[in-house]
């Protein structure tokens, strides 16, 4: 239960950023206009209310200050369960190599003869299953890239400086059973992000993002909740990582190892034969 309601965020920046930017919230998605609104949005400075400033401060430092800021790759293994249209998976074991901001090389079923490997660079992505390659579905591919546009590390390091963005204080709430501090955040496109960070330590415990799905126009609302956090080379490590659509619970992720800044070889975010 919310302590303090603030003031809409969307209506917060419809008095901020007057017309056009305001105007886009009626706006059809895609198109020229649209794109031309967007691009007028990112072109206004960001705004961040003071105690939501100190509050950032303060996670970034718990999250390891610069050594979590520079980090470049991040390297985990473990468990990973996952339920996909109704289907349950099971779980199964994974490998999963990151270079931020985004290209990703994910391994699972590891232990068979032909595990799954998924690729992800930028806009390109791929499969490789025991059928040979293929390119993943568009529905995989926008998944991946909205859940990494705002993941932990993206969202913190990256996200919350983009031009146009809208930071506010959001107040208090209570999470998983854990009093949390409440940081609201819409970017210059108009996604809606709420951070929720341990009122104790700080750390992040849940990213919460509605975003407009670009095939059927219609917003969905993503929810991450981190906990398990470790100490990994000076930086706070979530090993377990819980991912729900609309309120459905869509994977669980439970690493058992990390390590960060490992060099992997060259061209190893396409697949062998690309």
């Amino acid at each position: 239960m919310t302590t303090r309601a603030p003031i809409s965020a969307v209506l917060l920046l419809s008095i901020l950023y007057p017309s056009p930017v305001a105007s886009s919230f009626s706006a059809p998605a895609g198109g020229r206009a649209r794109m031309a609104l967007l691009q007028a949005a990112s072109n206004l400075p960001s705004r961040v209310d003071p105690k939501a400033q100190e509050i950032l401060d303060r996670t970034l430092q718990a999250l390891g200050g610069p050594a979590f800021l520079h980090f470049r790759t991040l390297t985990t293994r473990g468990r990973v369960f996952s339920i996909d249209d109704g289907a349950t998976s099971g779980f199964v074991t994974f490998e999963s190599e990151v270079e931020y901001p985004d290209k990703r090389r994910f391994a699972y079923g590891m232990g068979k003869k032909k595990p799954i490997v998924l690729f992800n660079n930028g806009d390109r992505a791929w499969e490789i299953d025991p059928m040979g390659l293929t390119h993943q579905l568009p529905e995989q591919v926008e998944r991946w890239k909205i859940t990494n546009r705002y993941s932990l590390e993206n969202l913190l390091r990256l996200r919350i400086h983009e031009p146009g963005v809208l930071i506010q204080d959001a107040g208090t709430d209570f999470v998983d059973n854990l009093a949390t501090r409440v940081i609201e955040i819409v970017t210059a496109s108009h996604d809606e992000v709420k951070l929720y960070v341990n009122q104790k330590d700080f750390l992040p415990v849940r990213i919460a993002y509605t975003v407009r799905n670009a095939r059927t126009g219609e917003r969905q609302e993503y929810v991450d909740s981190y906990a398990d956090y470790r100490n990994i080379q000076g930086i706070q490590t979530p090993m377990h990582i819980t991912r729900y659509l609309d309120e459905e619970r869509q994977a669980e992720i439970f690493r058992n190892f990390a390590r960060y800044d490992e060099i992997y070889p060259a061209n190893y975010f396409q697949p062998p034969t690309e």
